[in-house]
Parts: C-alpha cells; sequence; structure tokens
C-alpha cells in the first residue's frame, strides 16, 4: 500500500544552529546522531524510506526552523533561500518527496507573499509552523494575511512544536516533563485552540491546519470542550459555529507521527472521520519501520488504512495519485 509520510524533518547547516535550545532536551548521543540524520536528505534517508516502504516523504524544516531568528529581513532571506533548496532536493525527486514551507513570520507580510511564492512557484504542499514566534502565536490579528494565503491556496499549515515562550510552574523542578514529552504538546493544543477561540476559522472558514502526534490530545477532548464552553462566561467570545468540536471536525487534520499505537488511532478516527487522518513517522526522531508496521498491522479497516496511508495526503496536499491507485 502507498504511503505518503508527514513531518518528515530536516535542516541545512547554515540554520542547524537555531536548534541548539532543543538539543538540551535529548540525550546528547541521541540528539548528535539525530542531528546527522537530519542533515541527510537522500543518502540514508532514502535507503530508509526503501526498507520501511514510505513512498513520499513531505519535508520540513526542523524546529525551531528560521522563527528562532529575531531579525525578520534576516529570516525573510532565510526562508527564501531553504525553501528554494527544498525545491531543488523534491525537483531531483520528484516521486519520492513533497515538501512544506518555512515562513518568516517574524514579517507576516513577508511570510504571506513566501507561502505564495513556495506553493505556486515552488509546488510546496502549505507550510509548517514551529510553535510560537517569538511570543506571537498564529491567532494574532497580524498573522491573518498568512492565513488569508493559506485558504485562497487551499494549503494547510502544519502546526508543529517546539520550546514554549516560558514554561508554567507546574513544571517546576521536573525538567523531564519539559518538551516533546510533556509541554509541547500541551503547548501545540492550546494553541490550536487559540485559533478557534481567536476567530480565525470563523475569518476564515477554510482554512485548514495539521497537527502531529495523533493531535496532540485534542480529539480525546471534543465532548468535554462542548460541555465547559457551555458552562463558561465567555466574556465577550462568539463562536459562529457555537461549539468548540465544529472547527475542530472541519478544519483540523491530524497526523500519526510520533504515535503508534492502536487506541489514541481508534479515537481520533471516531471524533473526526477517516479522512482526517494522515500518516507520518516523525524521522528521524523517531523510527520509520515501526510506523510504517503500525499502520499496516492497526486494528482498523482496510478503507481507513488506505486512507490514512496516502488518498487523505493526495487530497489535502494535492498530490498525484500513483499511476496503479488500486492499492
Amino acid at each position: 500500500m502507498r504511503k505518503i509520510a508527514l513531518e518528515e524533518h530536516f535542516v541545512t547547516e547554515e540554520l542547524a544552529g537555531y536548534g541548539a535550545a532543543t538539543a538540551t532536551i535529548a540525550q546528547p548521543e541521541v540528539w548528535r546522531e539525530a542531528s546527522r540524520r537530519l542533515l541527510d536528505l537522500t543518502g540514508e534517508r532514502l535507503e530508509e524510506m526503501d526498507r520501511s516502504g514510505v513512498d513520499v516523504a513531505v519535508l520540513s524544516l526542523n524546529s525551531p526552523g528560521i522563527q528562532a531568528e529575531t531579525r525578520p529581513e534576516l529570516a525573510a532571506r532565510a526562508a527564501v533561500r531553504v525553501n528554494d533548496f527544498l525545491a531543488e532536493v523534491i525537483a531531483a525527486h520528484p516521486t519520492r518527496f513533497a515538501g512544506f514551507a518555512a515562513l518568516p513570520l517574524q514579517d507576516p507580510l513577508a511570510a504571506s507573499k513566501e507561502l505564495d511564492r513556495a506553493v505556486t512557484e515552488l509546488g510546496l504542499k502549505g507550510a509548517l509552523v514551529n510553535a510560537h514566534t517569538h511570543g506571537v502565536y498564529l491567532d494574532d490579528p497580524s498573522l491573518r494575511v498568512v492565513w488569508e494565503a493559506a485558504e485562497r491556496l487551499d494549503v494547510p499549515l502544519y502546526l508543529h512544536p517546539g520550546n514554549g515562550f516560558d514554561a508554567g510552574h507546574v513544571l517546576s523542578g521536573h525538567p523531564e516533563l519539559i518538551g516533546p514529552m510533556w509541554s509541547w504538546g500541551t503547548d501545540t493544543s492550546t494553541h490550536a485552540l487559540r485559533l478557534i477561540f481567536g476567530g480565525v476559522f470563523d475569518d476564515f472558514p477554510n482554512a485548514k491546519l495539521l497537527l502531529g502526534h495523533m493531535g496532540e490530545g485534542l480529539p480525546y477532548v471534543l465532548w468535554r470542550l462542548d460541555s465547559r464552553w457551555d458552562f463558561h462566561n465567555h466574556q465577550g467570545i462568539e463562536l459562529r459555529r457555537g461549539k468548540p468540536s465544529e472547527y475542530l471536525r472541519q478544519n483540523l487534520f491530524i497526523t500519526t507521527s510520533g504515535v503508534c499505537s492502536d487506541p489514541p488511532l481508534i479515537c481520533a478516527l471516531s471524533a473526526l472521520g477517516a479522512d482526517h487522518v494522515l500518516f507520518g513517522t516523525d524521522y528521524p526522531f523517531e523510527d520509520m519501520t515501526t510506523a510504517t508496521e503500525f499502520l499496516d498491522s492497526a486494528a482498523i479497516s482496510e478503507a481507513d488504512r488506505r486512507s490514512i496511508a496516502h488518498v487523505n495526503a493526495e487530497t489535502l496536499l494535492h498530490i498525484a495519485p500513483a499511476a496503479d491507485d488500486s492499492q
């Protein structure tokens, strides 16, 4: 069965230094190996894709990417360079790779223009955003121009975790909770909820948000969100669709990246629908073969397996089906 994998990370020598803060979270030897693999796009990566059965990898710049840059003008130039580089890699291997653009969100207008260029001229499939940009989240009014471009181009924004702007006191004394094991997930799910209550999907009802890691926990709390929304003092906030879950079911798409377990997958399918779940491996931070074997053996229907493996990605990202689309 054809497999298209999202959330497949890479980095360039120029931008590798931006990941220094993330490096402190990982065990040194693990980070060294991941860093080596991040820099390799067409050697070991293609070999691993062949071994594990990944047909297409949708590549994206590793966290925090150019969002770590404090100078907007440098971020804008870096985005052009890395997106051009990614497009060249894809052009050399057009049947094996697709890509998400990196955006200079420090300058919203430049980010909007770069998304347009990346999609219309370079053929990239949307953009991946690594958490906040110096404390600015995607619901900020200044970033409406980016959402306008994404909706007009009919491409998703993939919201990927990164180091939080700050750390809650509840995490103090427990550094093991800071990072991808826990705090990144709660930060990212909260960021996604800001988009709902910040009116992004009311302003852009056809915008598409992608979350990895089986939706960062959101598929499990739809009923609770609706129930407590009815309970809460809304503080003047109105939702045109009435319930938070309506936005998650319509605008949210998730990937299986980094979560190879049947129960959360079954819950996500039930909560969001089989057409909103896509495949991902989280390479090189997770094992590619573990991810493909999980999808192959998960206790789901063959129709849902096919949708997750490649059909949903072909639809959402406008990737042409394989010549033989019978699998």
